[in-house]
């Protein structure tokens, strides 16, 4: 039988040309490493202790904003990357604020309730619940009894303007108003509460909660509590009414009302039966700051549109131009986590997470740790300015009048801290 030499040969091609494509998948892929050759990199490989992976082409990129509606663009891509690796201990904190990871320094042992820039403009005064005592702290940890009249178990303190008056408010409903300069006290009635100053700091403006609700009022009165006034019936509705006297004296107190799921009325009170605007306001939840010259009011509400987290709005309230301007600032967080640095900025300490329903549940779900943004009310800017060192939920903040430190306490500890701005 004559044997077919060309099947053979293409059988013997096919055969060897298996073994080549076997050989080089083994070569490629499953030979084992030779003696001394460095193992192949990935990205989860482990590491040595206080060393990150190697950096990919993806880190710290520059993204632009929505801007109209549009999709950010790959325009700014590659920009800023990392460095190849990165040993933990090598990211220092900054001495001063420069938008990244930022020194703190604790300036208070203990809990410091109610801090307030002192009448000097670089100190802060504050209550310490553990001695008793008022103190101002300087900015650089010198600390001195700013009375040494003992006061136990202070719950909420109101700093008049000038700061050398106060209304204390004790557990059991008492209440005193103390003067720093001379270190005299006045008692004040225990059925008051939620007090406000004066931009003079010679007046008050507070609820006076009677037994029944026909005797529950918004009622102004001296510093000492004399002459008395009512200005308008609370009812049943004190928790929808905030007195806050603004600094340039037009109103002494703010309510809101419903206009729907997600809608609210803001009205505002002042001490002559002024009728003034209202203004609407897209949530509720509402907290609000003055400006110091009280033309303007930060506020922050919750809604369905947010997933019922807080977000921060300004308006214009001075003469007719109440409700005007009103605007986003675009920041997730609360307006008692917020200050003016004179009438031209506005501090503030912004979660880095926040849960659906915080601006409801804000006792419960303000857990996470916050970072410093300002927002330059002269050109709209706003930018994060500080990671403060130490993960620390920020429960207050306020600047020195020349804007050299931050002050703010930590929710968690309760104690003071200081960054540098300059």
């Amino acid at each position: 039988m004559t044997l077919n030499w060309k099947r053979i040969l293409i059988l013997i091609g096919f055969i060897a040309g298996v073994v080549l494509i076997g050989y080089l998948l083994y070569f490629t892929f499953l030979r084992p490493a030779l003696p001394g050759a460095p193992a192949p990199v990935n990205g989860n490989v482990n590491l040595p202790p206080g060393v990150l992976p190697s950096a990919g082409v993806n880190v710290n990129i520059l993204t632009n904003l929505n801007v109209n509606g549009g999709l950010p663009t790959g325009a700014n891509i590659n920009v800023n990357l990392a460095p190849a690796e990165l040993p933990v201990g090598s990211v220092q904190p900054t001495e001063t604020a420069a938008g990244g990871l930022t020194q703190t320094t604790t300036l208070t042992d203990h809990q410091a309730l109610k801090p307030t820039l002192a009448s000097n403009g670089s100190d802060a005064y504050y209550y310490d619940r553990t001695t008793g005592l008022f103190y101002q702290v300087a900015p650089d940890g010198k600390k001195t009894p700013l009375s040494n009249t003992v006061f136990f178990e202070v719950e909420k303190v109101t700093w008049a303007p000038n700061k050398n008056l106060a209304v204390l408010e004790y557990p059991d409903g008492a209440n005193i108003a103390y003067n720093f300069s001379n270190n005299k006290q006045v008692t004040l009635p225990s059925h008051w509460k939620d007090f406000s100053f004066s931009p003079k700091g010679d007046k008050l403006v507070f609820k006076s909660m009677g037994d029944t609700t026909d005797n529950r009022w918004l009622a102004i009165a001296n510093f000492d509590g004399s002459q008395a006034k009512k200005i308008e019936a609370l009812g049943d509705q004190d928790a929808t009414v905030y007195p806050l006297w603004s600094p340039n004296n037009q109103m002494i107190a703010m309510y809101t009302q419903d206009a729907g799921f997600d809608q609210q009325n803001l009205l505002f009170i002042g001490a002559n039966n002024e009728n003034f605007n209202q203004v609407p306001i897209a949530g509720r939840g509402f907290q609000a700051a003055w400006s110091p010259n009280g033309n303007q009011l930060l506020y922050s509400v919750y809604s369905s549109q947010t997933n019922y987290k807080p977000t921060l709005w300004l308006i214009d309230v001075a003469g007719d131009n109440i409700g005007q301007n009103r605007r986003s600032l675009r920041l997730e967080t609360w307006a008692n986590k917020c200050s003016f640095s004179g009438n031209e900025a506005i501090y503030c300490a912004v979660p880095r997470s926040l849960e659906d329903g915080a601006g409801i549940f804000q006792n419960d779900l303000d857990s996470s740790p916050t970072d410093i943004y300002k927002i330059d009310l002269k050109t709209g800017l706003r930018a994060r300015i500080a990671i403060p060192a130490g993960n620390h939920n920020i429960d207050q903040v306020f600047t020195t009048a020349d804007d050299d430190y931050l002050y703010f306490t930590d929710k968690t500890s309760g104690q003071l801290y200081k960054i540098n701005l300059k």
